[in-house]
């Protein structure tokens, strides 16, 4: 039986764009970066990381005093003049310090790049030629890792100049091998894809496929062992620093800093935790943020959603 009464009118269905709007496309690089964002830890350590990089590039526009000035007295304490003291040869130890970082951070950075360049080329070239070029190189690898890296670092830097870019250069020749290796496999399962099929078909090189198809693939594990690299090669400069065998004067780095003045713990403490501590904080910082870029690029390493 029909009936008069109106039916009831349904309010509008409004969209309200939110966190998980399904409606709108998301860029990859959209979601790492959010999911990145959401890990604490790894924002905090980058907001670290780059006070510490501000410290070193952009202390010298604000403590203009020089880092070769020796006219104060050695070993005076900290003092509004003088911050973090003076060192024995009455240097400013602020401005060492400013110089010292940047030079550290410049020398991790050039390992960083250096050594994952030529990481990724060697492991991409192995993993995707195999036969007698995979051999050779993953042979190569091999005799590389067995080699004392430390030790044979030192005498080359001994040997040679002991600038900065020399223990940077010296350091990367001797820190790829591990990229290569995790490049390598990677770069074996990826071959194996419809993608990499397709492009072999459509005639395309090999230069073309690894650059543009393997490598893009392959750029969040790069990434994070860029990152990594960074770390590992902060701790390694100041190790041959600390022992004489890395920077040498006139210039200088962290861990010069601290060799130069580690018998000054107990006297002097200012001295010697002035440079520990900006080792501390680079070498921490930089470890979590490729916690934060390894959980973003892979989100099965976390449990929030992107």
């Amino acid at each position: 039986m029909p009936s008069d009464l109106p039916l009831p009118v349904l309010p509008a269905v409004t969209h309200v764009p939110g966190e998980f709007d399904t409606t709108k496309a998301r860029k990859q690089s959209t979601m790492i970066l959010r999911r990145f964002f959401r890990h604490r830890l790894a924002v905090a350590s980058l907001a670290v990381f780059l006070l510490v990089v501000a410290f070193g590039f952009l202390g010298p526009l604000f403590w203009t005093v020089a880092v070769d000035d020796t006219r104060s007295r050695g070993y005076l304490p900290p003092s509004p003049a003088h911050p973090l003291g003076t060192i024995q040869a009455g240097n400013d130890m602020l401005a060492q310090l400013i110089r010292g970082t940047r030079l550290s951070v410049q020398i991790a950075l050039v390992v960083a790049l250096g050594s994952t360049v030529v990481g990724v080329i060697l492991g991409a070239l192995a993993g995707y030629l195999r036969g007698f070029a995979d051999g050779a190189i993953s042979r190569f690898i091999d005799l590389m890792l067995i080699i004392p890296q430390i030790a044979v670092a030192a005498i080359l830097v001994r040997a040679l100049d002991g600038s900065w870019y020399m223990v940077a250069v010296i350091l990367a020749a001797f820190g790829w091998m591990q990229v290569a290796r995790i490049t390598r496999g990677e770069t074996l399962s990826l071959a194996q894809r419809e993608f990499i099929e397709a492009a072999r078909a459509a005639g395309a090189g090999t230069r073309w496929i690894i650059f543009r198809h393997l490598v893009p693939n392959m750029i969040g594990s790069i990434t994070v062992n860029a990152t990594l690299a960074v770390a590992t090669a902060v701790l390694s400069e100041t190790a041959l620093s600390f022992i004489g065998l890395g920077v040498q004067s006139p210039d200088t780095s962290l861990g010069l800093i601290i060799s130069e003045n580690y018998s000054q713990i107990t006297m002097r403490p200012w001295l010697f935790w002035g440079p520990f501590v900006v080792i501390v904080l680079l070498s921490l910082a930089v470890n979590f943020i490729g916690d934060g870029l390894r959980d973003a690029f892979d989100p099965r390493q976390t449990k929030v959603r992107a």
